[in-house]
């Protein structure tokens, strides 16, 4: 595999980790936007005003929490897609060099 593929095959790979944390911040987003629209509708219904808050802070975590778990995964899926690019890559210059000296590397 010339140097040319090889580093065009890393961008990809690179550029998928990219798309996949870039979804899961937009998955945050998302969560959020919903997250503060409930507690703004719960605001709007006038119920006690604690229990309210107390509602709204809960959902609020929650959307927060499940927003960071999405982000991390997407940040472990990355950091294995980047290390299984680095195994790809000392494997393509084994056998680049075993090409070219005829020799097997250990």
């Amino acid at each position: 595999m010339s140097a040319e593929k090889m580093t065009s095959r890393i961008e990809n790979i690179e550029a998928e980790a990219e798309k996949i944390l870039e979804a899961a911040r937009k998955k945050s987003d998302q969560i959020l936007v919903k997250a503060n629209e409930e507690a703004s509708r719960i605001l709007a219904a006038g119920p006690a005003q604690d229990e309210v808050k107390a509602e709204c802070q809960k959902l609020i975590q929650q959307a927060k929490d499940e927003a960071e778990q999405k982000v991390a995964d997407a940040r472990k899926k990355a950091a294995s897609i980047k290390a299984q690019t680095g195994k790809k890559v000392d494997e393509i210059t084994r056998r680049i060099v075993n090409n070219i000296t005829g020799a097997k590397l250990r």
